[in-house]
């Protein structure tokens, strides 16, 4: 397999990139780009990222990571990102590998990178297919839930009342804020809180896996609802539920083998098709 690191040139510095590729030149399936999750969650994804881009490559496909404006090792901070700079590094990355090969493409999202790579597909003039681990549906109610890391150290810190309210009124007024080490901007506020989980206009197939460590779960709701509707609108789109733990928010860096198997069966076969 081959292997290399390096730095994308982007309209604002520079993007850290990871491409893994097949080792036998005659054995490409696909490209591939993977968008990454949101603020922490990237962070206690990367070993799984890591993993699934090697058995990808193992099984005939090329893979490029990137590190979005202001996360890893990538150009600028945190604070400086905002949706649209995201989406634009998307493209570059899309972009980038159209140029290394000429197979079908895919965007392999996870969690808010399912936002991402679903809008980035939809701006796009190409086919694209679409592999999401545990998509976010909607942004909204995922910054919700992101400022409400700042209300549990407030508990913490005999501070509740108000916070999300406060925090939210400070972007709003043009602030950034502090949630959980990460200076969040007004930008990527809003862009994330206007991102929902759309039917992609020009994609090719969907493939949405979900995970859950319980024997008798099933697909969350609001998977099942856009599910339907999207199946209702003509969209290809096939679903699966594997069984392992939640490793983009777990304390210890943990792994779902099941997931990489899955999401690589789940490709294989849409080639096939």
């Amino acid at each position: 397999m081959a292997f290399e690191a390096f730095f994308l040139p982007a309209a604002s510095g520079q993007r850290f990139a990871i491409l893994h590729g097949p080792e036998a030149p005659t054995r490409h399936c696909g490209a591939v780009v993977y968008v990454p999750p949101f603020a922490e969650e990237l962070n206690k994804s990367r070993r799984m990222a890591a993993l699934q881009a090697r058995a990808m490559a193992a099984a005939g496909y090329t893979v490029l990571q990137i590190d979005l404006l202001g996360c890893g090792d990538s150009s600028g901070d945190f604070g400086d990102a905002t949706w649209e700079a995201w989406l634009a590094d998307v493209e570059l990355a899309c972009d980038w590998l159209q140029q290394q090969t000429a197979t079908p493409l895919w965007l392999w999202g996870q969690r808010t990178g399912c936002l991402l790579a679903n809008e980035a597909a939809n701006r796009m003039g190409r086919p694209v297919n679409l592999l999401f681990w545990q998509p976010v549906v909607s942004g909204k109610q995922f910054l919700q839930q992101f400022l409400r890391l700042k209300l549990a150290a407030g508990i913490l810190g005999g501070e509740s009342k108000g916070v999300t309210e406060r925090l939210r009124k400070q972007l709003q007024q043009g602030e950034s804020v502090e949630v959980a080490g990460y200076l969040l901007s007004p930008a990527l506020a809003a862009g994330l809180e206007k991102a929902e989980l759309l039917l992609p206009h020009r994609s090719g197939r969907v493939e949405w896996i979900e995970i859950s460590s319980r024997p008798d779960a099933s697909l969350s709701p609001a998977a099942l609802a856009r599910l339907t509707q999207w199946q209702a609108a003509g969209q290809h789109v096939r679903s699966n539920l594997v069984n392992g733990p939640a490793f983009w928010q777990t304390s210890e860096i943990s792994e779902c083998p099941a997931l990489l198997d899955a999401s690589l069966m789940a490709m294989s076969e849409t080639v096939a098709a």
